[in-house]
């Protein structure tokens, strides 16, 4: 055996199990399929986004790499920054950092050997030769075309003559390759404080964005201690704050406390628990901020009595109305276990899909836009303000078994992401389905969508009628959407050396 990856791509795949045949570590897998993703699945991630990172090794000795950017030094801003362009850059980078110190901790701690430049490679032919332009790609480009044209520099690599690229169009990115080969030529310090560095100032600065040379040095990966729960035989690893692992864990907590083994899988009784678990879970979301910022533990909001009370307040016969806001976002997952049992659970993001839209220069990196994601309201926990990190919606897992690696998840989503897994994980552990069975099963999406501003519960049509019957008759505003439908996220599993992954594109 020689271990498993999945990843949406299937390059990507290939980059990371090419890694893991010659002998190489999970995370040193995760990092190449990461870099090939960063060049094929732009709508989604690039070098001007972030990562969050779960690490496991063969006995269990659990880390999280939080390569996340901080708000840059600017002035606070007086109204709400716009969504796209050169004003929602308010955080620097932080996936290239992230992949270094991955490749540190596999070769202190894992006996990892293989070299940077060569993790890099696959992802500079990709850019510089080309590859085929996804369908997904062409969805989220036609999704925003109204808009796109106007992004700065994005047209001139992203579009042709102003219309998006079709799916299977040969797209090369030779300013990409540059980058990235200067990258694999001069490491990780490149990005921060290297000539390229300069370059990616330059060019942000002349799009209209506030961002300067020290933002881009002060840009670190925080390494702590994952948080976990118990859940039926497995414990549960999430991203601390400020990540809404925390929330993912607090929806299987809540879950812990109903026999789902009773029910049948899929059935109105099981989607019920899981949606009002999601609704509970969701309503302590806003209290996730900056560690150095929040104002409640996550020990308490993962304590017994905590949990207990939640789960109390959940009524098997009718539904919580629920008027919360929406986020959205969009991400990649990518999970590995090599041949020695060691695991790595990692999603990349520049949070909506094709971030800001900026371009910085003639560096073909796309920037992020997560500064979205602090709040306005200056007296909020998660209010912006140079060096703070942002409330993050990527929460990868990984489940321990008798203290071991035993499978690792994550999904596409935002929102979504603690919502699918809840349904993932049940499927996985209280109806001990295999991960190709489990990532097919119908799910759900609670809230206001790119396609529908209703706080409605959107579910997957071949669920069956008499299921979304039920569903209606104990309070759920129900919106059918279609089966298989991205709206409700792009999953993976790893299990062993299987790797599955979401047959939704």
């Amino acid at each position: 055996m020689t271990g498993a990856v999945t990843t949406p791509h299937p390059l990507a795949t290939e980059a990371g199990m090419a890694v893991l045949r010659n002998g190489g570590t999970a995370p040193e897998a995760l990092i190449a399929a990461g870099a090939v993703l960063a060049v094929v699945t732009p709508h989604f991630c690039g070098l001007g986004g972030d990562a969050v990172w779960l690490v496991t090794d063969r006995n269990g000795d659990r880390r999280t790499f939080l390569a996340i950017g901080q708000g840059i030094e600017r002035e606070i801003p007086q109204a709400e920054p716009p969504l796209r362009g050169p004003g929602a850059i308010l955080t620097t980078a932080a996936v290239v950092d992230g992949w270094r110190h991955a490749l540190d901790y596999a070769r202190e701690n894992l006996g990892g050997n293989c070299r940077w430049e060569d993790l890099l490679s696959p992802a500079v032919d990709l850019a510089r030769n080309g590859y085929a332009v996804t369908k997904s790609q062409e969805f989220w480009t036609r999704h925003r075309a109204n808009e796109a044209p106007n992004w700065h520099g994005f047209g001139r690599i992203f579009l042709d003559a102003g219309e998006p690229l079709a799916a299977g169009t040969m797209l090369r990115q030779p300013e990409l390759a540059h980058s990235l080969g200067l990258l694999a030529e001069r490491g990780a310090q490149e990005f921060y404080s290297g000539s390229l560095a300069g370059r990616i100032v330059e060019g942000l600065r002349e799009s209209g964005a506030i961002i300067g040379r020290e933002d881009l040095r002060r840009t670190r990966t925080r390494e702590t201690k994952p948080l976990s729960l118990r859940y039926r035989d497995v414990t549960l690893l999430a991203p601390p704050p400020p990540t809404q692992g925390l929330t993912t864990l607090q929806i299987m907590g809540i879950l812990a406390h109903f026999d789902l083994s009773s029910l049948s899988a899929g059935s109105p009784e099981h989607l019920h628990l899981c949606v009002e678990a999601v609704k509970r879970a969701f309503r302590d979301r806003s209290a996730i901020a900056d560690p150095a910022f929040m104002r409640v533990t996550p020990d308490h909001l993962l304590s017994p009595e905590h949990l207990q009370a939640k789960a109390a307040e959940i009524s098997p016969e009718r539904a919580l109305v629920w008027p919360e806001r929406w986020q959205h976002g969009d991400t990649v997952f990518l999970g590995a276990m090599d041949e020695q049992g060691n695991a790595a659970s990692v999603l990349q993001s520049t949070y909506f899909d094709w971030g800001s839209g900026v371009v910085a220069g003639d560096t073909g990196i796309l920037w992020q836009n997560r500064g979205a994601a602090f709040s306005v309201d200056p007296s909020h926990c998660n209010a912006f303000a140079p060096g703070k990190l942002p409330f993050y919606t990527l929460n990868p897992g990984i489940a321990l078994r008798d203290g071991k690696p035993a499978f690792v998840y994550g999904t596409q989503g935002a929102d979504g992401q603690p919502q699918t897994l809840s349904v993932l994980l049940t499927h996985l552990i209280d109806f001990a389905e295999p991960p190709a069975k489990a990532l097919a099963a119908p799910r759900f999406l609670l809230g206001r969508t790119f396609s529908d501003s209703r706080d409605s519960l959107k579910i997957e049509e071949n669920v069956g009628t008499g299921t979304i019957s039920a569903l209606r008759r104990l309070g759920h505003e129900i919106v059918t959407i279609p089966e298989l439908s991205p709206l409700a996220g792009q999953a993976g599993v790893v299990l062993g050396g299987t790797a599955a992954h979401d047959p939704r594109e």
